[in-house]
């Protein structure tokens, strides 16, 4: 279906262009070069960490970490209320995803139920900063550290946020981001591990790159490499480095134009009771990588998704809950945690069409449609 308002559309410019062009005209260093660097400075400098590993995706990157951390056993302790990427991280290391409930306020890890969900097999807690704000994240932290279990901050959707003037991504051992398409900057693919432990960066441009001790001189010299552990190749090209750094200088504007768009929509809105906004919480920045809405049920959520639709208006459900997709549903042992606050907050939520080029005219076309589904349905 062609919609008149997609759910996102990436923000670019000739400079992206440019960058990429800069990389193909020099006919080589395609696929280790310069920018991949200077891409991870750039985002270990504006997260807070002292070292960036860039990846070819986000779950890569996620598998990495959990790699570097030398899991492979026990369980892990996520979120069902998230992309299934999180839950499968667990599974490829040969640990296994343990489900806690999430709260309502930031739709995180609820640390309360986290705690309950702590065994003497739990080798992780991987929270989620959903739709581009800070979860419980402090206290997630000090449960963490009291218990010693590792903590790697799902960042995916919330590069720029902050809790208390202290950047997402800087709470734990490590943290993962992604690039994907309708992230906060995008390259397409590709995603990037934050930590402030050399041990861990070591390992994980090891694993990154075969197992290999030096890669940035590999297509340039005639020397043999040394390997000394089993690796991927799971490299971020240099000509997705090079749209990430034309990204990035657009990180700033393009946070600050989701943020004005988020707060329009909750000015027009917030007369309609049916609907429970986003929040935004004095000591948070959230950056709206998602705008989404929480209806009473999922009745009332998919009437107006499907009334929408029919103005070509995209919308999406983020999200549907790990727990009831078909190969979590089948394996009943993923199924022990009683998931109450998840169950009914993927019942609600509809994340509306929010991205930097959103226009006047479109963000008042959503909100009069949907000003028009309750007056058409009130009663």
């Amino acid at each position: 279906m062609k919609w008149k308002i997609p759910l996102y559309k990436i923000s670019t410019d000739t400079d992206d262009i440019k960058n990429i062009k800069k990389v193909l005209r020099r006919k080589m260093d395609w696929a280790i070069g310069p920018e991949i660097p200077e891409f991870e400075k750039k985002i270990a400098k504006y997260v807070g960490s002292k070292f960036c590993i860039a990846f070819n995706s986000g779950t890569s990157a996620g598998h990495a970490a959990l790699l570097a951390a030398n899991i492979n056993s026990g369980n892990i302790i996520v979120p069902s209320f998230t992309f299934i990427a999180t839950s499968n991280w667990p599974l490829m290391v040969n640990s296994k995803p343990k489900f806690s409930d999430i709260e309502e306020k930031y739709l995180g890890l609820d640390p309360q139920k986290l705690l309950h969900s702590i065994t003497k097999s739990t080798k992780a807690i991987i929270p989620i900063h959903y739709a581009g704000l800070a979860c419980n994240i402090e206290e997630i932290s000090k449960i963490s550290k009291t218990k010693k279990i590792p903590l790697i901050e799902d960042c995916a959707e919330a590069l720029g946020a902050t809790v208390n003037g202290k950047s997402i991504g800087t709470f734990g051992e490590m943290s993962v981001f992604s690039f994907a398409p309708n992230k906060i900057i995008s390259t397409g693919e590709g995603g990037a591990v934050c930590t402030n432990s050399e041990k861990f960066y070591k390992k994980l441009k090891l694993i990154r790159s075969h197992g290999r001790i030096s890669n940035e001189k590999y297509f340039k010299t005639n020397s043999q490499p040394n390997y000394i552990t089993v690796g991927y190749n799971w490299r971020m090209s240099s000509m997705t480095a090079a749209l990430g750094l034309s990204q990035f200088d657009k990180l700033e504007k393009n946070i600050k134009l989701r943020r004005t768009h988020a707060k329009y929509f909750s000015k027009r809105l917030t007369r309609f009771s049916e609907i429970k906004l986003p929040l935004e919480p004095n000591d948070r920045k959230h950056v709206y990588q998602l705008y989404t809405i929480r209806l009473e049920n999922s009745k009332i959520r998919n009437s107006l998704q499907k009334f929408l639709s029919k103005s070509g208006i995209m919308t999406k459900i983020f999200f549907d809950p790990v727990h009831k997709y078909g190969f979590y549903k089948i394996n009943n042992s993923y199924q022990k945690n009683f998931l109450s606050t998840t169950n009914i907050v993927s019942n609600q939520a509809l994340s509306l069409p929010l991205f930097p080029t959103l226009t006047n005219e479109e963000k008042s076309f959503i909100c009069d449609k949907i000003s028009q589904f309750f007056e058409e349905n009130s009663g």
